[in-house]
């Protein structure tokens, strides 16, 4: 028996299958309503791994070009979120890769058990609480390579579960616990002298 949550993504899947056949059918607007939908997450994407402001407004149109130029690829099968995020990342990925910046930390061996607990669902803001520890959160998040700060901004800024990040990123699942786990235990020691967060 479908949970509401399944009803939802079902919900969910078709106003996403919807809105790209309005799009592809040349209706009205719809191109524009995509854009405004999803203008948001793709600055977010790109932003998080380019970091030049000017550079991410040419990404994020380059985007929504490859978007409506590909749109027919889409089959509905995931959300429409998840495919736009996809090609953002994409085309952040070869645009640090054209200019030969190093887009992840290398890896490091940590025990599977550790890597398991960034599925704890951490809000880092909450735990970095107050208008002025969320901004220093945010100014060592920057302080990352643009891989993590990119999959920390999908997991805890766009709510995106594992399996998600994964197919927009191509990424195993693992590997991307792996990462998150670093990131979030880089995060806890670069905040510990100023905030006191205590590392994990």
């Amino acid at each position: 028996m479908p949970t509401p949550a399944d009803r939802s993504d079902d919900a969910q899947l078709r106003a996403d299958r919807a809105l790209a056949d309005a799009v592809l059918a040349g209706a009205p607007g719809a191109f524009e309503q995509l854009v405004r939908d999803y203008q948001g997450l793709c600055w977010h994407v790109i932003d998080r791994m380019v970091r030049h402001p000017e550079d991410t407004r040419e990404l994020c149109q380059e985007t929504f070009l490859r978007v409506h130029r590909s749109l027919h690829q889409y089959r509905g099968e995931s959300a429409l979120k998840s495919w736009i995020a996809q090609v953002a990342y994409s085309i952040a990925k070869r645009h640090l890769e054209r200019k030969r910046i190093p887009i992840a930390e290398a890896a490091d061996d940590e025990g599977a058990s550790l890597v398991e607990r960034v599925a704890d669902g951490t809000d880092l803001e909450a735990e970095a609480s107050g208008g002025e520890a969320v901004a220093q959160l945010h100014a060592v998040i920057d302080r990352l390579p643009p891989m993590q700060r990119t999959l920390l901004t999908l997991y805890h800024l766009e709510d995106m579960p594992i399996g998600e990040i994964s197919r927009v990123t191509g990424l195993a699942e693992g590997t991307i616990k792996s990462h998150l786990f670093r990131s979030r235990k880089r995060l806890r020691e670069l905040l510990e002298p100023s905030l006191g967060v205590a590392a994990a």
